[in-house]
């Protein structure tokens, strides 16, 4: 189409013209500099029409850019911004894609365009956006663009999806495997690297947890390899410490397992242009082919990974997992769940320091389901179990049980032992290899070297000088670290552990064996127990395997009835509460000498609590019974006003009885017949001198 200039008016020449130039990748930048010449040589069309040079802005800020969007396009950005405040008369590109491949932003800038009066060129003519037709046009070009993007995508997109449901898809692997000459997804080649990886997953099917196999590897000073698939270190082999984000994301990896899959994850985009990933359940994947490949492990000990991870898991919105085993003497928890609700419930400890023996410490487990309360702002929580003596119940549930294969799990665990010490040794003798093969290598770098270069010379002599470094303190490590394994294989040490076997409660309740250790024995066997409290408390459990079996327990004591109160000295308060407050009960008790059953002396709280403990009547209730009343009692009895009554009691013709601390803490003698007399008698004459002796 022959450009015409019916279109361009004064107004327009006015303005500046800008020239937008775009391609898509850097690899076009570099390869077709054809079109990029020929989007150049736009600006010669504008000096046609009537626009100086120094009119002409050319923006090509956006170079190796898509044009599928408008966010990270700065330079496009800038054009419409421009166009925007009615400084461009005219916006030149070679064609409608190199503006913009989607509708949302092409259409947006032929209606600023309109607004403010801007003409578009391209390679075939010259448009008004104002004009109905040339905004059809446009359009329609527009349009067409983002088809033309659609179908490339869905054509690479559609081989992409066919390669990858038949297993062929080469995409990028984890560290421990690549690929070989044929594409043929191979272990690595590094011996060293193969068995750091498979003691990886030992290490994790031992201990359960990601957090623990980390920190089992920070305390061996065990490295962890990663190939870099960027950067200056692309493909080669580096040794750090390992991450818990690091193990997280190999345990969840099924290429470990031999499994080729792809369409794990989705990405959605947000209003704000941006994508976030988010993981999908694996029947939405669009491919999981087993036995694809070598793997580190089997699919059912992947699968098994997964299941042990899941419920390690902490959630607060939804179903809480059990957790791995952690530090704590609650046997059950993780496992313990609620039998009124079917929540799994949490843990609580608490500690009762004697007040005159602060040294003696005594601590409650307590098994509390709480997530109403604290979802709900409830004010109970739907169950609180004191767990000591359920821990002991259940701990000696489980020494029945196991006491008849004691031997046999013995001789596991001391087989594991070693096969876990020498899985070490193996990894360590290798990283000594490893750096004496550096260091071999950089000697013989070293004195191949021309000796007058000196500058090549300086450079391996250093780097020799390092592996040396490196060699040595290796070596230290490895020496001090098997010494330390030969104090866990020593003779006494195995010894033990077979004389501990014939006797299962004296290995459950060695000083030595840990409350983690005793929890993951008692997962080996118990899948979870439910817990209902009411006049006592039910215990239902689950084994591995589906048989069941149930416990009656008591509802235990408090700590308070737990230590036995002498029976004279119950009997003494008693008593005393006929008479005294409670104040005076501690006075009258300690300067007789009397202990509490930890021998220990009395205060008000001890007081308290045996009243509430033994239901022994309060004072107040004991005058009570004696008939004593209140001051609104006494008066409604006396027909009289209650500043009347006050006005008696300071006279003194009413008898009144402290119960507390307080002023008002008082109860009244109803008066006899005489005194009620006497008190006529005083009022009626106004003498104040016939008061009654109290």
């Amino acid at each position: 189409m022959q450009i015409t200039d019916d279109k361009v008016t004064s107004d327009h020449l006015k303005r500046n013209a800008f020239l937008y130039i775009r391609q898509s990748s850097l690899k076009q930048v570099m390869d077709n500099t054809e079109s990029t010449k020929r989007q150049y040589a736009l600006k010669n069309r504008a000096i046609i029409l009537g626009w100086s040079t120094d009119q002409i802005i050319i923006i090509d800020s956006d170079q190796g850019l898509s044009g599928a969007d408008s966010i990270n396009r700065e330079g496009f950005q800038t054009l419409v911004a421009e166009v925007g405040m009615g400084k461009a008369g005219v916006v030149m590109g070679l064609e409608v894609s190199r503006l913009a491949r989607n509708s949302t932003d092409w259409h947006r800038l032929l209606e600023i365009c309109a607004l403010t009066n801007t003409l578009i060129l391209d390679e075939e003519g010259i448009y008004n956006p104002g004009y109905f037709n040339d905004r059809l046009l446009l359009g329609l070009k527009g349009t067409m663009s983002e088809a033309e993007l659609h179908i490339m995508r869905a054509r690479l997109r559609g081989g992409s999806l066919n390669k990858a449901r038949r297993g062929e898809l080469k995409i990028g692997l984890p560290v421990g495997l690549v690929y070989n000459d044929n594409n043929k997804v191979i272990l690595d080649p590094s011996k060293e690297v193969q068995h750091i990886i498979k003691t990886f997953f030992k290490v994790f099917s031992r201990l359960g947890s990601a957090f623990l196999t980390v920190r089992e590897f920070r305390e061996k000073n065990l490295k962890f390899p990663r190939r870099p698939r960027s950067g200056p270190y692309k493909q080669q082999l580096i040794w750090n410490n390992l991450s818990h984000s690091l193990a997280l994301e190999i345990l969840h990896n099924p290429r470990y397992a031999g499994v080729f899959y792809y369409g794990a994850v989705s990405s959605i985009k947000d209003i704000n242009g941006k994508y976030k990933i988010k993981q999908k359940p694996r029947e939405q994947w669009i491919a999981f082919i087993p036995d694809s490949h070598e793997g580190y492990i089997t699919l059912d000990q992947f699968n098994m990974n997964e299941k042990r991870l899941s419920e390690n898991k902490q959630s607060f919105s939804g179903t809480r997992g059990k957790g791995p085993a952690r530090e704590g003497t609650a046997l059950l928890q993780g496992i313990a769940i609620c039998g009124l609700c079917g929540r799994r419930m949490t843990i609580r400890y608490s500690k009762l320091r004697r007040k005159f023996k602060p040294d003696k410490i005594k601590s409650y487990i307590w098994y509390n389901c709480e997530h109403e309360m604290i979802s709900e702002a409830t004010e109970k929580a739907c169950q609180r179990i004191s767990g000591n003596e359920l821990d002991m119940a259940i701990s000696n549930l489980v020494g029945e049980m196991v006491n008849l294969k004691n031997l046999q799990i013995a001789l596991a665990v001391q087989g594991q032992i070693e096969s876990q010490v020498s899985a070490t040794d193996k990894v360590r003798k290798q990283r000594l290899q490893q750096a004496q093969y550096e260091v071999d290598l950089s000697k013989r770098r070293y004195m191949a070297v021309d000796p007058n270069n000196r500058l090549v010379a300086s450079t391996l002599e250093a780097e020799w000088n390092q592996s040396l470094r490196n060699f040595t303190l290796l070596s230290d490590n490895y020496e001090m670290e098997e010494k330390k394994d030969k104090k866990i294989l020593d003779k006494d040490s195995r010894n033990k552990i077979l004389s501990l076997a014939n006797d299962f409660p004296r290995v459950w309740n060695d000083s030595m064996v840990d409350f983690k250790e005793k929890k993951r024995m008692i997962r080996l066997l118990v899948e979870d127990v439910t817990l209902t409290r009411s006049d006592k408390i039910l215990v239902q459990i689950r084994f591995k395997g589906g048989e069941t079996k149930t416990l009656s327990l008591p509802i235990p004591k408090s700590g308070f009835m737990q230590i036995k109160m002498p029976a004279h000295i119950v009997k003494k308060v008693d008593i005393l509460l006929d008479k005294y407050l409670d104040k005076e009960i501690v006075i009258r008790l300690n300067n007789d000498n009397e202990k509490t059953g930890l021998g220990e002396p009395f205060t008000v709280e001890t007081i308290r609590r045996i009243k509430y403990y033994y239901n022994l009547k309060s004072l107040k209730e004991r005058l009570q019974a004696k008939g004593m009343l209140s001051s609104d009692q006494l008066a409604t009895k006396l027909n009289v006003s209650g500043h009347q009554l006050n006005k008696w009691k300071k006279q003194g013709f009413i008898k009144v009885h402290s119960f507390g601390d307080f002023y008002s803490q008082v109860l009244y003698e109803f008066p006899s017949n005489k005194i009620i007399k006497q008190i006529k008698s005083h009022n009626k004459h106004g003498h104040s001198d016939q008061r009654l002796n109290s």
